[in-house]
């Protein structure tokens, strides 16, 4: 993406997409790759890996107010791939989005799948990390934690179960949010990180209120803040913004130097505040 950010016609956005100018058109483009006994389990079901490696990449265009043109997938071959083909062909029906190619390999070792989700900018400027300012209100979609519970609660059809096999891309809920938001993201990597991430993005600080942020378990409250894989919507807007989404407030911006307080308690990075490669 730095070499694309770097040509007259194209913006980076910040880690998770960039944008290309064509034709009086911004095209959102982004990439995620899943490896075997990393992003995924060992023995994960093949067709709940399509589904999430579309979803994840579906779900950083919806932090953008994109509409999806189409993916690009890479699979690697191995046990099951009918398993695989069937969990992408239900994803992408679920969202109305096109296989527009991709390739497949054969190797030795852990497997790996990538996908490049293209999205359709629906709002300008598309919204993304480094639009907070002091004096927005800090806010979350849905609940937090739902995904780490549903590894333990691996194939039983709940609701945590699911959030983890099958997150669910917010594109029509981003796609409202972007002509309100200051600054959005999903949340991939946990609620704190990627918060210490649009604060730094940003130059400002975040003041959450740690009673506010809603979590699926509040006995795990600090796991269900860090452990991510969560694909809710994080944003900054007016606290009187007339929300078309359903969300909570967690906390206020303000002036910087950038930094992230929880109850008055300055984060780092260094104090463990989600997940990192």
């Amino acid at each position: 993406m730095k070499a694309l950010a770097d040509t007259p016609a194209a913006r980076g956005l910040d880690d998770d997409a960039a944008i290309i100018e064509i034709g009086g058109e911004q095209l959102v483009l982004t990439h995620d790759t899943l490896v075997q006994g990393v992003h995924v389990r060992e023995d994960e079901d093949p067709a709940d890996i399509a589904w999430k490696l579309v979803a994840v990449n579906l779900s950083d265009l919806a932090a953008k107010g994109a509409a999806p043109v189409g993916v690009l997938v890479s699979h690697m071959l191995g046990d099951a791939d009918e398993g695989f083909v069937a969990g992408l062909r239900e994803v992408l029906e679920t969202y109305a989005t096109p296989l527009l190619g991709g390739d497949t390999v054969r190797a030795d070792g852990r497997r790996v799948w990538g996908c490049t989700a293209i999205g359709r900018a629906t709002h300008t400027p598309v919204p993304d990390r480094r639009g907070a300012r002091a004096g927005d209100a800090i806010f979350v979609s849905g609940t937090l934690g739902r995904a780490m519970l549903g590894m333990a609660d691996r194939g039983s059809g709940s609701a945590d179960d699911l959030a983890y096999r099958r997150p669910r891309p917010l594109l029509a809920e981003g796609r409202a949010l972007a002509p309100l938001v200051g600054a959005m993201m999903d949340i991939s990597d946990g609620l704190l990180l990627d918060s210490w991430r649009m604060a730094k993005a940003s130059g400002v600080g975040f003041d959450l209120d740690r009673s506010a942020i809603p979590v699926a378990d509040p006995e795990r409250a600090d796991e269900c803040m860090r452990w991510g894989d969560d694909y809710q919507l994080l944003f900054t807007a007016s606290p009187d913004a007339a929300l078309p989404v359903p969300a909570t407030r967690i906390g206020t911006v303000a002036e910087g130097p950038a930094r992230i307080a929880l109850d008055g308690d300055i984060l780092t990075p260094e104090d463990g505040l989600g997940y990192r490669h």
